[in-house]
């Protein structure tokens, strides 16, 4: 690492050639200074920016006269003639009070005014990110209308758009210069794990809504782009420290710090270089959800508890059939075991606080070289390297510590003024990254083995309510579980011990699931795309064409993916044009593109969109906009590849070729009458993916059968009666049809957004529970004549006894839903100055969808949005000389959270950021003091994650 860092000092202090020197200052019509205003060499690439006097120094090699053009977001730009080196300039810039004439580029693909974007986008540049009162700039993203966030832990956080999002958001797109920023294992992004620097931000624009048409399957619902400043344009030595507190009632509080450093320089007009580090570390939110899983108001003493944030109590059996098994074996008279009951017990689990440290880090570093051949920006060759790793809690099926995780991105792009052509590769290790669940089951097994504990559990309470140990036990359920809980418990491993400590450190090192919880992972995307813009070519329309090619190479090691003998490779590919054109005295502007796209295992899918945007009024700032288009999303690699064993059930992904290499051998128990081993031919059994897809029961409808026979004793005909058979296809991709309107407009200096959206989903993709007997035949029909009274030759009826005395095994199926599924959601945003520089922003939204649950009772939608949501900003960056403040609120109202691990309402919340900020020009900073939920109370996300706390922070920012 030293070496490194001396190499790259030697990169950005050698020895420049003779340049000419200019220098100025650039305010506003009221003499106040401008700091980050962009100055650049008409013909050269040549570049600064101004510091925090508002002062700045240019080097160019072009030869007296010259121009020079400079500008400022929210500020009409201007150009200035240099004839002499010792010219005196001062620049001042007026004020456009218009934020609709700012540019983007992500919505069309081309360079456009806000005010003509065909479809909703939201922007972030570099005088919003000095405004944000969040800790970070991507935190302060939440404050963007239609934004919803979804916080796992303090360093991953996932932007939710028009809903459907869990933490795994595989239906939202981040990219960073172009790069897609998802893990090949997961296939969703890390938050800003492996993104951006806040000081090498140049923008971020967020489109909220399908992008297929030009992004490709991903970009299902909603599409982020996270754009680095140039070193041609902003160089010198940008740093950045952060300390402070983050405050919580579980955790207390706890120090947090935040620094990095950019560096760049233009060498030339033809080379230059930047390097960026960051590292972040603090206490995650302590998860303390101690609610039971799936009953309300169940607490630790119930004998079958499962808490959300408690992991090894999902270890969980029928403590009746256990007392038959150990008849059998002539451990426990057959007169005590008729004494249990026909229920099930869990083993007593861990806190999630006592099998994590709790810290989190971010690390990042980036390194990228541009050479531009002719001097100029028609074409530029650019080499980018990234580097993320660190910490962070991950909530999927389970919970995740990842623990040194680390990803890696490189880049080759070749750009131009009409063209881009790019390639890049990602790869990720799982470092020492663990299962958190497994990790109690197994420090659990490490003192003693499920059987041992059950069987001492079914002796312990049978012999405690038969009174062999005094009346306060003799015929009382209750009380006999508890002593038979601890008795079971004799020798438990005490968290924080020694010999705990042993058994947590072999555990999360061993990857075997039956015996460990490490998670290995070593997976690779290898990826291409290109576009070219005929517009100097082509002069009655503007017309695009593009494509893309993606590889995935999957390497768990046959930890989560069903790879353990060997990688497993896919591919995907797509192509797509885009017209674009203005009538009636370009007021009215035409979009429609369309885009094919072909994934290994799927045919092919066309996706289409149009558009119109129509400027009215006599200045043609009133802009009206609609738009139709369909996408689709192909299924991810865990949709297609998962065979991940979480304990309690198997996530079995549904590519033709997985099911047959997933399998497992499951002990079978004998079961009352006891005839379940006769069945299955043995004691164990062998399960595959088949049987998931092909051989079990809806889960919903065993649940309706164990219920029926709890209440109906001896009427097994009543219960099967109630019995489904799992009738799901194969997983394909999921299409939507997507409509939207909106409005745009500056009426006497209030900025008006309004949007509506529709959406119209088929085949949607989500999650199947199912429950497969370990014997027998699943069947909507039974022929209880057949075969008895052994029903040997009767494998319908074998799976009765199959499900009644818990020979099963449970699983989470992946597959597309027939019921159509509608969403749709309302904008309003609004922002003015009110009195002088005071600055008053709100937005509204609202989102709902429509599922007839009743046509397919199995299948989880996961909208997990609020139906209403408020957000406002006050502020003032110039209230007095170098002094500036902002407030945030947003509110949002309960919502239900539906998801692999656990299912349930998230109440609503009300969150408060404030910062206030001071520039020091003498020492080009500024000072920054800010805290988030400010007195507010403590508020979940995600379901199963830590309540979110305060965080309070003060930072100090030097600009070159």
């Amino acid at each position: 690492m030293r070496a490194y860092l001396f190499l790259l000092s030697l990169l950005f202090c050698g020895v420049l050639n003779a340049q000419n020197t200019i220098q100025g200052i650039v305010t506003e019509t009221n003499n106040l200074t401008i700091i980050g205003a962009n100055i650049r060499v008409i013909g050269d690439s040549a570049g600064t920016i101004t510091d925090s006097d508002g002062k700045f120094m240019l080097n160019t090699s072009k030869e007296l006269p010259y121009e020079i053009e400079v500008s400022f977001i929210g500020f009409e730009s201007k150009r200035i003639s240099i004839n002499s080196k010792k010219q005196q300039i001062t620049i001042v810039l007026i004020e456009k009070h218009n934020l609709l004439d700012e540019i983007v580029v992500s919505a069309s693909r081309t360079p456009e005014r806000v005010f003509e974007s065909p479809v909703t986008i939201e922007r972030m540049g570099i005088a919003d990110i000095k405004k944000t009162a969040s800790s970070t700039f991507y935190d302060g993203l939440e404050n963007l209308k239609e934004v919803q966030m979804n916080t796992s832990s303090l360093t991953f956080k996932s932007i939710n758009t028009r809903g459907f999002a869990t933490v795994a958001n595989s239906r939202f797109l981040q990219l960073v210069d172009g790069m897609d920023n998802s893990s090949p294992l997961l296939n969703f992004v890390l938050g800003n794990m492996v993104g951006i620097s806040e000081i090498d931000v140049q923008n971020v624009e967020l489109l909220p809504g399908a992008s297929s048409a030009l992004y490709g399957a991903n970009a299902f619902n909603g599409i982020m782009f996270m754009n680095s400043k140039s070193p041609f344009t902003y160089q010198g030595i940008t740093a950045y420290a952060k300390y402070g507190q983050t405050s919580q009632k579980a955790a207390g509080s706890n120090d947090y710090i935040d620094y990095g450093i950019r560096m760049a320089h233009a060498f030339d007009k033809h080379f230059a270089a930047k390097a960026n580090f960051t590292y972040m570390r603090g206490t995650d939110w302590f998860a303390t959800n101690y609610r039971d899983k799936t009953i309300a108001g169940r607490d630790r003493d119930h004998q079958n508890y499962d808490g959300i944030n408690i992991y090894g109590d999902e270890v969980s059996t029928n403590i009746y059939t256990v007392g038959q098994t150990m008849v059998a074996n002539n451990l426990l008279p057959s007169n005590l075991a008729a004494l249990l009951p026909n229920e099930n017990v869990s083993r007593t689990g861990y806190n999630e606080i006592d099998l994590t440290n709790n810290k989190a880090s971010n690390t990042k570093i980036d390194l990228s070289f541009h050479f531009r051949p002719f001097g100029d920006e028609n074409f530029e060759i650019i080499w980018l390297s990234k580097f993320g790793f660190g910490n962070a809690v991950y909530q999927g099926a389970n919970r995740y510590y990842l623990n040194n995780f680390f990803m890696q991105q490189h880049k080759i792009e070749f750009k131009g003024k009409n063209f881009f052509l790019r390639g890049y590769t990602t790869s990720e290790d799982g470092g020492q990254s663990y299962d958190m669940q497994f990790t109690g089951i197994n420090i659990n097994r490490k003192w003693k083995s499920d059987n041992d504990w059950f069987g001492q559990y079914a002796g312990a309470y049978s012999q405690a309510y038969a009174g062999l140990f005094g009346p306060t036990y003799t015929g009382n359920a209750s009380a006999s579980h508890a002593f038979a809980r601890a008795a079971a418990e004799t020798g438990r491993l005490i968290p924080g011990t020694a010999a705990f400590n042993n058994a947590f450190n072999e555990v999360i090192s061993n990857p075997d699931v039956l015996s460990g919880s490490k998670l290995v992972d070593n997976s690779k995307i290898y990826h291409a795309d290109a576009n070219y813009n005929f517009k100097d070519l082509i002069s009655f329309a503007e017309i695009q064409i593009g494509g893309s090619y993606r590889k995935y190479e999957l390497n768990s090691f046959g930890r989560i993916y069903t790879d353990a003998n060997g990688t497993i490779n896919y591919n995907e590919y797509g192509a797509y044009t885009q017209l674009m054109k203005k009538f009636l005295d370009e007021r009215l502007k035409f979009t429609g593109s369309i885009r094919y796209d072909k994934s290994k295992n799927f045919e092919g899918n066309y996706s289409p969109r149009l558009s119109l945007v129509y400027s009215g009024g006599e200045a043609k700032n009133h802009n009206f906009r609609a738009s139709f288009q369909t996408g689709f999303r192909n299924p991810t690699t865990q949709d297609q590849y998962i065979g991940f064993n979480v304990g309690n059930a198997v996530l079995i992904g549904s590519a033709p070729d997985n099911l047959s290499r997933y399998s497992e051998t499951r002990p079978v128990a004998n079961g009352s009458p006891a005839v379940g081993q006769l069945y299955a031919g043995g004691t164990s059994v062998v399960m595959t993916g088949d049987n998931a897809y092909n051989n079990s029961y809806t889960a919903s409808s065993v649940m309706a059968f164990a219920a029926f026979a709890a209440a109906n004793p001896g009427n097994t005909p009543g219960a099967a009666a109630l019995l489904r058979k799992t009738d799901v296809n194969y997983v394909k991709p999921e299409e939507v049809k997507a409509f939207e309107l909106g409005y745009r407009s500056r009426v006497k200096n209030v900025i008006i957004d309004i949007s509506t959206y529709y959406n119209i989903y088929n085949n949607f993709i989500g999650s199947a529970n199912a429950i497969a007997p370990l014997y027998g035949k699943a069947s909507n029909t039974f022929d209880f004549a057949s075969g008895a009274p052994t029903y040997a030759t009767n494998p319908e009826v074998q799976s009765l006894h199959a499900l009644a005395n818990g020979n099963i095994r449970i699983y989470q199926l992946y597959t597309n839903t027939d019921v159509e599924i509608k969403s749709f959601g309302f904008g309003l945003g609004l922002s003015k100055k009110v009195y002088k520089d005071f600055e008053l922003g709100v937005n509204y939204n609202y989102a709902e969808f429509s599922f007839d649950q009743a046509k397919d009772p199995s299948f989880e939608a996961g909208f997990n949005t609020p139906k209403h949501r408020v957000k406002a900003s006050f502020g003032n960056e110039k209230l007095f000389k170098n002094f500036g403040f902002n407030i945030s609120g947003r509110w949002n109202d309960s919502y239900l959270w539906q998801s692999a691990m656990v299912d349930g309402m998230v109440d609503g919340a009300t969150v408060v950021d404030a910062q206030i900020n001071y520039n020091i020009p003498s020492l080009k900073s500024t000072l920054k003091i800010g805290a988030s939920n400010i007195g507010g109370k403590e508020y979940t996300q995600v379901l199963g994650a830590g309540l979110i706390g305060q965080q309070y922070f003060a930072s100090w920012t030097i600009n070159p």
